[in-house]
């Protein structure tokens, strides 16, 4: 009964603080590169261009973390015995 008890006590009040409150904040944040980078740029005398790559159409960005993530595994499986030699890992 006592472990209830204190299990209650610190259970309750950590639950109440994760409850979520209704945003107070306003809802235009805006990232570094919007806020900072760009403000210097432009008074730097260089705006903001189009980027050669445009990661943000389509699939593009997914593509290539799939090839990333495909040539991670060609290198570990290649390395697969120097990464973990054989006789897993005895002392001696």
């Amino acid at each position: 009964m006592r472990a209830q008890t204190l299990l209650f006590v610190l259970v309750l009040p950590l639950s109440l603080a994760a409850w979520p409150l209704p945003a107070t904040a306003a809802a235009d944040w805006k990232g570094v590169d919007k806020k900072v980078v760009e403000r210097f740029a432009e008074e730097a005398g260089r705006p903001a261009r189009a980027p050669l790559i445009d990661t943000d159409r389509g699939d593009l960005l997914l593509f290539v973390f799939l090839l990333a993530g495909a040539v991670g595994g060609f290198v570990a499986g290649y390395c697969f015995r120097a990464l973990f030699p054989p006789g897993g890992g005895e002392k001696g």
